[in-house]
């Protein structure tokens, strides 16, 4: 299996984030890559810098060009956080209906393009994003003649929409798949989100679509979860959107139910590709979830996935329990393999 990856993605490494107001440990740290390159059997190539079409085909320029510049402009203001910490966000509850402006200070431009307080930007955000597209964007060049290629992303990106970014996510990898799949030539993409949160990016970049499917299994944002206001069973956009939300304490029942259902869904979409958002974050060890699906779970989704039996991508998203993250991936890899 190839799989892709660049050292550059070590270079966002954030030590801690503000939640419900306080400062707390990191937990979308470098080290997930080290853990994840020990445990995958994979022959690595080095990711190519994706074009800049590749990234405005799913994000704007005024997104990308903040996220490329806003630290520099933090640091030659002289304030004293390491991370460009947003205080406000110009939410429809603050304009009014009124048309915002860009503000003159960069502390006022901070909260622009950013729609939660945890996900900052600092040292080596831009570099280390730009190059987990570029991850996504090799392997999805590369898929159609190796069937199955794995992108090593981090930061991961399926929070991050056309034009915000939050979540822990800053572009979003497996929408820069889609389009370069639908730009290399398939005529239907199917994108299938396993990760323990929805994915409202690319739900979003997505939502009136004819020519990608986005379904996710995730725990429900009705209980109290992550991304909150978006994820419910009642999502369908223009009709190529499946969403199923399952209960707080789900194990790998009900999980693997919801990936069939995906699965059935995609292949009635007549999907030609396959991008799979690959979250570890609903097994039972991982913080940031209430989900309690096993290593044979994983094992068992990839197997589901990998019987589509299309050229298949696998963007890396969250999984945060550094000690069970690499044999989680190298499990759902080994499934989507058919090992």
């Amino acid at each position: 299996m190839i799989g892709v990856w660049s050292p550059a993605t070590l270079r966002h490494d954030p030590s801690a984030e503000i939640w419900i107001g306080l400062r707390t440990p990191g937990t979308e740290v470098a080290e997930r890559v080290h853990r994840i390159r020990d445990a995958v059997a994979a022959d690595w190539v080095p990711a190519e810098e994706a074009p800049w079409s590749a990234l405005t085909s799913v994000h704007s320029e005024g997104l990308l060009r903040h996220l490329r510049d806003v630290y520099g402009e933090w640091v030659a203001a002289g304030y004293p956080q390491d991370r460009v910490v947003p205080y406000v966000f110009p939410t429809e509850a603050m304009l009014g209906g009124m048309p915002g402006r860009l503000p003159a200070a960069v502390h006022g431009r901070a909260g622009r393009y950013a729609y939660d307080t945890m996900t900052l930007v600092g040292p080596g955000t831009w570099e280390a994003a730009l190059t987990a597209a570029g991850a996504a964007w090799t392997a999805a060049r590369r898929v159609s003649s190796e069937g199955l290629v794995y992108a090593l992303c981090r930061p991961p990106g399926h929070h991050a929409t056309r034009d915000g970014y939050g979540g822990s996510c800053y572009l979003n990898n497996a929408a820069v798949a889609a389009t370069t799949l639908l730009a290399e030539g398939c005529a239907k993409v199917a994108v299938i989100d396993v990760d323990a949160h929805h994915g409202n990016g690319t739900q979003a970049i997505f939502w009136e679509r004819d020519d990608v499917f986005y379904g996710s299994v995730h725990v429900d944002p009705g209980a109290g979860w992550f991304p909150h206001y978006v994820g419910f069973a009642d999502e369908t956009g223009g009709g190529t959107t499946l969403n199923v939300p399952v209960a707080p304490e789900s194990g790998d029942a009900v999980w693997l139910a919801g990936v069939t259902r995906l699965c059935e869904a995609a292949q009635a979409f007549g999907a030609e590709a396959l991008v799979v958002s690959l979250g570890v974050d609903a097994a039972a060890d991982d913080p940031e979830s209430p989900l309690r699906v096993t290593r044979e779970g994983y094992f068992e989704t990839g197997r589901l996935l990998g019987g589509l039996g299309v050229p298949t991508v696998a963007v890396q998203e969250g999984g945060y329990h550094l000690e069970t993250l690499g044999p989680l991936v190298a499990a759902t890899l080994r499934g989507l393999r058919q090992l």
